[in-house]
């Protein structure tokens, strides 16, 4: 029994370096090859799909969202599969799918399936089944499919130790943004972006209404103010499918 102690010992480190190397490259290591993607190529949510196509840390980055991470706690939980939804809708657009129209965005949603986390999985589900689940509306505002009316692709990932801070950011810059959302105070109407019809229930379930959810992200307290009293008749915009940035060649 004494001899086989150094060997256990031997299996029982090289187990947790194993573990810990997971957590790791779950959290950061595998995002930074994201981040310099995104960052040389996402300019104010402009994307150069063209330029992503000929970078070989994309290539890479995918390649890593196949096996299946270790993920400990919530916010990493957001922040991987944040990162993974943006990298999977850009891969889409790079595969020449495309949701600018009713029946291309079938395929491009629910078609399409990729392997990420040990499975196949669409975009569709990805949503729906894992990332809302997780319970953060703000999510909403994060991940971006490839269209004008999204929000803006972020040019940088999101990581667990700020994530808070970032989706709230994304949340205040979406709303605040007059062409997705706009506020006609004295006629007290607002026109808000789809996603918050889309999505009602998320929003509701949260703050009580869409109103009162947006109310505690706009800038301006009187419209903040009439908007958590429910005082506006909501009427919702037309979504712009149009690709957000320069097409692959």
């Amino acid at each position: 029994m004494k001899n086989n102690l150094p060997s256990f010992f031997l299996a029982l480190q090289l187990l947790l370096a194993f573990t810990l190397a997971n957590v790791v490259i779950a959290n950061n290591d595998v995002q930074i090859l994201f981040d310099k993607t995104l960052q040389n190529n996402v300019v104010d949510g402009n994307v150069n799909y063209n330029g992503i196509k000929n970078d070989p840390k994309f290539e890479e980055y995918l390649k890593l969202l196949e096996s299946t991470p270790e993920l400990n706690g919530n916010n990493v939980k957001l922040a991987y599969w944040i990162n993974a939804y943006n990298a999977l809708a850009i891969k889409g657009i790079l595969d020449k799918r495309s949701p600018s129209t009713f029946f291309s965005r079938i395929d491009y949603f629910k078609n399409a399936k990729y392997k990420v986390g040990g499975r196949y999985i669409n975009l569709y589900d990805l949503e729906r089944d894992i990332i809302i689940p997780l319970g953060d509306p703000r999510i909403h505002f994060a991940i971006n499919c490839a269209s004008l009316s999204c929000p803006k692709l972020s040019n940088q990932t999101y990581q667990a130790e700020n994530l808070d801070t970032r989706l709230n950011q994304a949340t205040k810059d979406f709303i605040n943004d007059p062409t997705r959302n706009r506020f006609d105070h004295e006629l007290k109407i607002a026109y808000l972006s789809k996603i918050f019809d889309w999505f009602e229930k998320d929003f509701s379930n949260h703050s009580g209404s869409v109103q009162k959810y947006v109310a505690q992200y706009i800038n301006d307290p009187k419209i903040a103010e009439t908007l958590f009293n429910e005082e506006y008749k909501v009427q919702y915009l037309k979504y712009n499918w149009s690709l957000n940035g320069t097409a692959p060649l």
